[in-house]
């Protein structure tokens, strides 16, 4: 089996370091305007130029979202901002306008395009006619099954690359393309600004009632999200999706914490290697992905069209805590120096999310900057060192159940 990119989504320098050190084979990330997640702190331009160098400095990829539905007015400073990518020498570009796509191909022809999975790409033609425009790689969409893309890569072969979102959240609107938060909040989804109205949650009245009389749409006491989805999770899956030809396997969540990119990453970057080794894929890992704040899981469509992938409550399921960010080790005072992020004690035993064979440590003696012993570790982002044998790496974590 071919080697494919485990592609991992970054919302600042931080989570870019973070990805990087768990094994991201590439990087996607906006910039401060046209992204599809004008929520999220995104880069400056400054700031891509710095992820860019670090990136091809490691031999890896960074991918730039272009991907909202422009407006005539939008191209003056769309020219600017893509010359400036060119210049850079960014990887390729993700969009999903028409307009867009044939502005980069006159004016920027030498630019790597990535079809965005806002584009509703769900046939071999439709991939084939975006090929045949000059798109490098397609982002296929959410509602495709495995035999779906199996189908699709038989036909374009390895003409056009095909990626997929293995992981994280999904839009209940078809590939994305949703007006509920235009018409509820007016915020445009389709150029950033989405408010998830999806995920609260609804009443139905009848037309000639008071509005008093108005009744919760549920099917018990605690209500139905009927529009809220599921979380994607395909790690148990993932050999099958790369035996079906995808060449890039996407990670969801640039408005996710570090803790979020981290512990993702690891986890596909070890089911991939053990695919490719031929190696059985370890339960292990879908119970590191459930220490992570989620929805309750599902595969999606991959497995077929009659997935279940509406929630009856919009709430995640998180039993731990991220309580620490590794910045080093002092090998004079033999500690293990972290940037504190929740509460922990002194006793307590923390598991490592590391790219070592370490699977969790107990804590002993901690200091903070000053040298004095601390025995409750509350005060966020304080500098604190924890007496330690294990040398843990910067960008590893410790995190602690809550139960």
């Amino acid at each position: 089996m071919n080697k494919v990119e485990l592609l991992a989504p970054v919302g600042s320098l931080d989570k870019l370091d973070t990805a990087l050190h768990f094994g991201a084979d590439a990087v996607y990330l906006a910039g401060k305007e046209f992204g599809l997640r004008a929520y999220a702190s995104n880069l400056t331009d400054e700031e891509i130029k710095i992820a860019t160098d670090k990136v091809h400095s490691l031999g890896k990829k960074i991918y730039i979202t272009l991907n909202i539905f422009a407006s005539n007015r939008d191209f003056d400073k769309i020219h600017s901002y893509i010359k400036y990518l060119y210049e850079i020498k960014v990887d390729a570009v993700i969009v999903s306008d028409a307009g867009i796509i044939s502005y980069i191909r006159k004016n920027f022809p030498n630019l790597d395009i990535h079809l965005s999975t806002q584009a509703n790409i769900t046939n071999k033609y439709a991939v084939a006619f975006w090929r045949d425009i000059g798109v490098k790689r397609v982002v296929l969409a959410r509602e495709l099954s495995l035999t779906d893309i199996k189908e699709i890569y038989d036909y374009v072969g390895d003409s056009v690359e095909l990626e997929a979102f293995v992981h994280g959240a999904m839009c209940i609107s078809y590939s994305g393309r949703c007006l509920l938060s235009n018409y509820l909040a007016n915020r445009d989804s389709n150029r950033g600004e989405c408010v998830q109205a999806c995920r609260w949650e609804y009443r139905i009245s009848e037309v000639s009632r008071d509005e008093s009389q108005a009744l919760t749409i549920e099917e018990d006491k605690r209500g139905t999200y009927i529009l809220n989805s599921k979380d994607m999770n395909t790690i148990s899956i993932i050999d099958k999706i790369m035996e079906a030809g995808i060449v890039s396997l996407k990670i969801e969540g640039r408005v996710k914490s570090i803790y979020y990119v981290g512990s993702v990453v690891s986890a596909y970057r070890k089911a991939i290697d053990s695919v490719l080794e031929g190696k059985t894929i370890s339960a292990k890992l879908n119970e590191d992905l459930n220490k992570v704040a989620h929805r309750k899981y599902t595969l999606g469509f991959y497995m077929g069209k009659e997935a279940e992938v509406c929630l009856t409550d919009s709430h995640p399921d998180n039993g731990w805590q991220f309580v620490a960010n590794v910045l080093g080790y002092d090998e004079e005072k033999k500690c293990i120096i972290v940037q504190q992020r929740n509460r922990f004690f002194v006793g307590d035993i923390l598991e490592v999310v590391t790219n070592k064979d370490i699977e969790s440590i107990k804590i002993g003696r901690v200091f903070d900057e000053k040298g004095q012993i601390i025995e409750d570790c509350k005060y966020v982002q304080q500098i604190l060192l924890i007496e330690s044998d294990y040398r843990l790496d910067p960008n590893d974590m410790l995190r602690k159940s809550k139960i």
